[in-house]
């Protein structure tokens, strides 16, 4: 077997069973009901905590006697790897450990022996996550699990000493590019909402083009700004699929602003009464399986002279006054972590959460006048810019880093 992209070396890459190449342990968790055994000094990683393909520290710790009675260390240089838990039917979570650490009982840990690099290892476990995902069979209560047996005896092509350093070297110095741009995205984002928290709470005011202040916020009820709708009525499965289009649920979560894209479609009957949307039109979730979901804001931007028409999920907001109130500052507004502690409260249920539309617009908001509303839509738009720009360059990075995983693992 050869590879599509190689480092200029001609040897063939030969067959060796993952078994063969590793030694493999399972971890888990010390007794709850022992206080002496968590709060310690040794990281313990589960699946919540295996967000990177780099493990170092993990939020929850356990002391040396939890380790002794009932987990298991593994040294720096393993390999973590999730084997069970929901999460396996989306990703798999892996990682390199950068120091010692703990691990429960549903995350294996995989040392590289030695005609295996351990960075080598790690890259090609992040190339055969599509085998990976396929391999994943249900436990019967909502969980994925992985096979450990199946997992080592899955066929790895090993080149030689060199050629693995070199392809983990060059992937390893992509990655931390991706490091690098996911830092910086993430502290664009903190930057924003630090700002937001700011601008809302009015711990910080914008001047006018003369440098006078503007005048203080004025308290209005959402009903008093603008006026609700609701979403599609009365449709049934067969109805979608062709048609008209409309804004799905999911858009709603995935973008602050719905611009032309991959909407939904529906048909609309001739004189059928549905309630179409218009530019500056804010939509929100009525409904979620988290009250931190609830009443979710995205702002409708789209000029095309056709019909849209909203989910039968959410419920439409329209400004009553432009002049007045910028729809753009809203959307910004509504979502901010200040107006969101609002929202929350009045989100109601069990296993799922709902908002009345009715004691939405009891909500009370506090707004400048128009020119600061647009001076702080301006300042807090251009941060979202490049939020959208360097989270874009990271994508594409990520994408490029696949396809080169793709091409030089066989």
């Amino acid at each position: 077997m050869v590879p599509k992209l190689r480092f200029s070396f001609k040897s063939a890459l030969l067959p060796y069973k993952l078994g063969t190449l590793t030694q493999w342990s399972s971890g888990g968790t010390p007794s709850k009901d022992n206080k002496s055994y968590w709060d310690g000094d040794i990281s313990w990683f589960t699946a919540a905590s295996m967000k990177s393909n780099e493990l170092s520290v993990s939020p929850t710790k356990i002391s040396n006697s939890g380790l002794v009675n009932g987990s298991r260390l593994a040294n720096k240089d393993d390999i973590l790897l999730l084997v069970r838990g929901s999460m396996l039917f989306n990703k798999i979570p892996v990682g390199i450990l950068l120091n010692d650490a703990a691990f429960n009982q549903d995350v294996k840990a995989i040392k590289s022996l030695k005609n295996f690099n351990h960075t080598f290892a790690l890259q090609w476990f992040l190339a055969k996550e599509p085998l990976l995902l396929s391999m994943v069979t249900g436990t019967g209560i909502g969980a994925g699990k992985l096979d450990t047996k199946e997992l080592q005896s899955l066929d790895v092509y090993l080149p030689g000493d060199e050629e693995q350093t070199k392809i983990a070297d060059f992937l390893s110095s992509v990655d931390e590019k991706i490091t690098l741009l996911s830092k910086q995205y993430e502290l664009l984002c903190q930057y924003k909402k630090g700002m937001m928290q700011k601008i809302f709470s009015q711990q910080l005011r914008f001047k006018d083009d003369n440098g006078e202040s503007f005048p203080q916020w004025e308290k209005n009820a959402l009903s008093d700004l603008g006026n609700t709708y609701n979403g599609l009525t009365g449709k049934k499965a067969e109805d979608f699929g062709s048609g008209n289009f409309y804004v799905t649920y999911k858009q709603i979560f995935d973008s602050r602003i719905i611009n032309p894209g991959n909407f939904g479609l529906v048909n609309i009957l001739k004189d059928e009464k549905q309630n179409k949307v218009e530019y500056g039109d804010l939509f929100f979730t009525t409904s979620s399986e988290t009250p931190d979901e609830v009443a979710f804001c995205s702002l409708f931007l789209e000029t095309e002279s056709v019909d849209y028409y909203l989910n039968s999920f959410c419920f439409g907001y329209r400004v009553k006054n432009i002049m007045k109130t910028s729809p753009v500052f809203l959307s910004l507004l509504f979502r901010s972590d200040y107006f969101r502690a609002s929202v929350k409260v009045l989100a109601q249920g069990s296993t799922r959460y709902n908002i009345s539309k009715n004691q939405f617009v009891k909500l009370i908001v506090t707004i400048p006048v128009m020119e600061e509303q647009i001076k702080i839509s301006n300042f807090l738009t251009a941060i979202d810019d490049k939020i959208t720009a360097k989270k874009v360059q990271l994508d594409k990075l990520k994408i490029w880093k696949q396809g080169l995983l793709q091409q030089m693992f066989v």
